[in-house]
């Protein structure tokens, strides 16, 4: 490779501080397939090219997508030893596919966990309001306040129940003021 192409080429750590990943990950990667040096120098360092960069996100884009490194090497490997582009782009297309339908019902998930989040946030407001001052922690279940919803929310619950349960008495330091 002439020196002026080599040049425009980077070392392994070079690469890892553009792409914000360690040494070592690029290392893995190259292990498992992923990434391969454009050249070696003539001391030995892997050099790469700028696509490694585009590479790396490639990778990136994957494991955000749920695909464990292991999983992208397969689909990497499956793609290279089909010959036939269609059945290739099928392959993929149902990987995908099946990422897409988790990523929807995460979405679900989170969106019902920032509701009750919400929820919870709302109904502990209203806690600061309680009265008097030196309500504890067990007075709580029984609270007079009215938190603008039927039932306190299952993540305050939770703490109520499992004080009640497990013997655990209330914490002794007032309501309205800091644990110092």
């Amino acid at each position: 490779m002439e020196s002026k192409e080599q040049d425009k080429l980077l070392k392994v750590g070079d690469l890892a501080k553009q792409a914000g990943k360690s040494v070592r990950a690029l290392h893995l990667y190259e292990e498992l397939g992923l990434l391969t040096p454009a050249a070696r120098s003539q001391g030995g360092f892997r050099l790469f090219d700028r696509d490694a960069l585009r590479q790396i996100r490639w990778i990136e884009l994957l494991q955000e997508s749920g695909f464990s490194l292991h999983e992208i090497q397969t689909l990497l490997r499956d793609w290279q030893k089909t010959h036939y582009g269609p059945e290739a782009s099928r392959a993929l297309r149902e990987s995908f596919q099946k990422r897409l339908a988790e990523t929807r019902e995460q979405r679900t998930r989170l969106q019902q966990l920032e509701r009750e989040l919400e929820e919870t946030l709302q109904y502990l407001h209203t806690c600061e309001e309680c009265a008097p001052v030196r309500t504890t922690t067990n007075d709580c279940p029984q609270c007079p306040v009215d938190h603008g919803m039927k039932d306190e929310p299952a993540l305050v619950a939770g703490f109520h129940i499992a004080s009640r349960t497990t013997g655990v008495s209330g914490i002794a330091i007032p309501l309205g003021t800091k644990n110092r």
